[in-house]
């Protein structure tokens, strides 16, 4: 992987690092599932208008526009605005990643390798510590919103990768901008159920504050800097680099998102949750890994051993 692939590699985890801060300042104003709808549809409209549709089955698409933009970011965003500290969420999210090595067995009978189960154990068992510490002394349900946000992005996972099994010429990027058409409805729908029908409306209106200017430059970074920059970047990366080399630089993630939340937002996660998500983070790293192939001895031909006849 050349220097520049990993140096842009590092700028898009510092990006996504970030971006929890972004998404903490949007909360502050806007409702988190309102929130959740009008960042798919700043998204959406200029889909329609400039991307043209990948050919891949709609049943996918719509899985993965459910799992990974419906349910991950409802999950999320409330979260978060219940108590989810912006750098603690950087951390449990990446359980995603063994939650997909998982479900691939559950569901696709994808093989299994030791080490992924070792690792899909030390992210649970690290999830489960921070819960336990957060409900001793907070409450736990914030850390139980983000790991379902993980399990729902690991559920998009799967969909986006039958939507493009066997399509070599589909390009993901615009599968992931075309995925952002499917979650403004269910998202507006809850939000009209759970934040009642002016709650949205009501933080449109008074954008014309402190905190609202703040939420709208926290959403267009979530938009622009997060989605379509890093995105595009990463993606691209993964098409012209293995995935083993570009994958583990995510982890990098959670590290500049607790950094990020401490020096900014003044959050400072405990002795036991940094020790838990050390945890966490290492059974991502082994969950990801692919199992190592076995390499088989070249088959000799008998016939080739015979002596060859003289003439």
């Amino acid at each position: 992987m050349p220097v520049r692939d990993r140096l842009l590699a590092a700028f898009v985890a510092a990006l996504w690092g970030v971006n929890f801060l972004a998404i903490h300042a949007t909360l502050e104003h806007f409702p988190p599932l309102f929130a959740g709808a009008l960042r798919f549809v700043v998204i959406a409209v200029p889909t329609i208008l400039l991307v043209p549709r990948p050919q891949v089955p709609l049943r996918w698409l719509i899985g993965y526009g459910l799992g990974f933009g419906t349910g991950q970011f409802a999950f999320l965003f409330v979260g978060m605005h219940v108590g989810m500290p912006a750098g603690l969420a950087s951390l449990v999210l990446q359980a995603s990643a063994p939650f997909t090595v998982l479900l691939g067995w559950l569901l696709l009978r994808e093989k299994l390798s030791w080490r992924a189960v070792v690792g899909i154990v030390m992210a649970v068992c690290g999830m489960a510590t921070i819960a336990w510490h957060r409900a001793e002394h907070a409450d736990a349900l914030p850390v139980l919103l983000t790991v379902l946000a993980a399990l729902s992005w690991a559920i998009g996972n799967l969909c986006s990768r039958r939507a493009m099994e066997g399509r070599p010429d589909i390009n993901p990027f615009h599968v992931m901008l075309w995925m952002c058409l499917v979650p403004p409805v269910p998202l507006y729908a809850l939000s009209v159920i759970f934040e009642g029908p002016a709650a949205g409306w009501q933080s449109l209106v008074t954008m014309a504050t402190p905190t609202g200017w703040v939420a709208l430059g926290g959403l267009a970074y979530v938009v622009l800097a997060a989605t379509v920059l890093g995105t595009g970047i990463w993606t691209t990366l993964m098409r012209r680099n293995p995935a083993t080399a570009v994958a583990p630089f995510s982890l990098l993630v959670p590290i500049v998102g607790i950094t990020s939340a401490f020096v900014i937002l003044g959050e400072q996660p405990s002795v036991v949750e940094l020790v838990a998500g050390a945890v966490v983070i290492t059974g991502v790293l082994l969950g990801s890994l692919p199992g190592r192939k076995k390499v088989q001895a070249p088959t000799v031909d008998a016939e080739a051993l015979e002596p060859t006849p003289q003439r």
